[in-house]
């Protein structure tokens, strides 16, 4: 009875030529495909343009302070558990590089009122104008999805 481990059988490993040459046609062909991808990756990440937001998005002026509390249109405000904030890349960004910072974003709140979800506005999305900043102005104006504008309604 073995107690220890098993004595190895020869003919049930593969031989050691076999594994390095197995690793180094693996190692070539991540890098081809790496390298293949690369330019698409960093294409894509230097055209962004106009991203899609809610119909229930709001503009504003956010400055972070000491997380989670944050100014709002210079009013104060709290940053909800688990709120995302995005970059002008679509990146995702912590609160605490952003501190101090004057941005102009796009941002949700929860139904207790709390900041959920930031985007930072590039120069693209900054030229979409208008923009409804309260929520009064939302449910006045009317909003198309498909083209991320909105449009004052007039009602005489």
């Amino acid at each position: 009875m073995y107690r220890c481990a098993m004595p190895a059988q020869p003919g049930l490993r593969a031989p050691r030529r076999a594994m390095s040459a197995l690793a180094a046609s693996i190692a070539v062909l991540t890098a081809t495909v790496g390298t293949a991808l690369l330019p698409q990756t960093a294409q894509a990440q230097a055209t962004i343009g106009h991203r899609f937001f809610p119909a229930k998005a709001l503009r504003g002026t956010l400055v972070v302070g000491v997380p989670p509390e944050v100014t709002l249109n210079g009013r104060d405000a709290r940053l909800a558990p688990g709120a995302r904030i995005k970059d002008a890349n679509d990146m995702v960004a912590l609160s605490a590089t952003l501190s101090g910072q004057k941005l102009v974003v796009h941002y949700t709140t929860d139904l207790s009122g709390l900041i959920m979800d930031v985007w930072v506005l590039n120069s693209v999305e900054l030229e979409n104008k208008p923009w409804p900043t309260t929520v009064k102005e939302a449910s006045e104006w009317s909003f198309d999805a498909a083209n991320q504008k909105w449009t004052k309604s007039s009602w005489w």
